[in-house]
């Protein structure tokens, strides 16, 4: 996985090209009628029910945009919210705040969806011993953001980008003529590279299973697509020898039966890519 700095290096990015496309020149509306002195002071307003996600961020962002801004949490991420609650107030000058806005909003409303259903999912596997994991199938530009949420929901990150994990999928594999010559390939390339980075390997088929096993190095194997039966049959061939996940089209009716079925992990990109985004609003005090 990346590391704190990576990750954080990543956000002021975000925030920083947000406000750059969303403001510009200038916010003219607020320029135009509200004096340079003005004082405000707004709420955070939900107006749905869930997991909320992005009162961090949210503080980063109005830190970013005026750092006289100052905020008053009232719920932290991660808590449950409803209708009518109130998450944080911020007040300093009115032009930061309604310069904020849209970026804060915006961020919130998805990452409280994805906070919402990774915790349903989270809330399904509850003693199995299965935990569930992201994936790369994010929205382009936004990605910390989205696996922020899904750690905030309760999940886990799978590798954050092609650079922080190898993961060996059908494609890699017919590419390099067979699972084999791929495992050793990309053996060969992380000693020759000095790098120390984690193997997934994916398998279509129990044979696949089989021919994977007989190499040495692989941290994972990804179950994908297998019917109940076969994922049973794969954690049982696999044993100890590494760690299991399954993923393909498992959805909140399949994923507790597909978790006792033994594997270590679930990845779920209907946790990023297929959400709602809660109903938030900044309103003025």
């Amino acid at each position: 996985m990346i590391s704190k700095v990576q990750f954080d290096t990543e956000i002021e990015l975000i925030i920083s090209n947000a406000i750059r496309e969303d403001v510009g020149d200038g916010d003219h509306s607020s320029l135009s009628c509200i004096p340079d002195s003005a004082q405000g002071k707004a709420k955070l307003l939900v107006k749905d029910e869930g997991v909320i996600a992005g009162v961090e961020f949210a503080k980063q962002v109005f830190q970013y945009v005026d750092s006289k801004m100052v905020v008053e949490t009232l719920v932290e991420d991660g808590a449950r919210v409803k209708y009518g609650d109130i998450v944080f107030y911020v007040e300093g000058p009115s032009q930061s705040i309604l310069k904020a806005e849209r970026l804060v909003l915006n961020a919130m409303q998805r990452m409280s969806a994805i906070a919402t259903k990774t915790r349903q999912f989270v809330d399904l596997l509850e003693g199995t011993g299965t935990k569930i994991l992201d994936t790369r199938k994010t929205t382009p530009g936004i990605r910390a953001l989205e696996k922020w949420a899904v750690k905030i929901g309760g999940g886990e990150n799978h590798r954050f980008a092609l650079y922080d994990m190898i993961m060996l999928k059908d494609n890699h594999i017919d590419f390099a003529g067979g699972i084999t010559k791929a495992i050793d390939k990309t053996k060969q390339y992380l000693k020759d590279t000095d790098r120390d980075l984690k193997i997934i390997v994916e398998a279509r088929d129990l044979n696949e299973i089989r021919k994977i096993l007989e190499s040495d190095g692989v941290y994972r194997i990804l179950i994908d697509n297998f019917n109940y039966e076969d994922t049973r049959t794969a954690v049982k061939l696999i044993g100890d020898k590494c760690l299991t996940e399954s993923s393909g089209g498992i959805n909140e009716k399949t994923i507790r039966d597909y978790a006792l079925c033994g594997v270590d992990y679930i990845s779920s990109g209907a946790l990023t890519h297929s959400v709602y985004n809660m109903d938030l609003s900044l309103k003025a005090v």
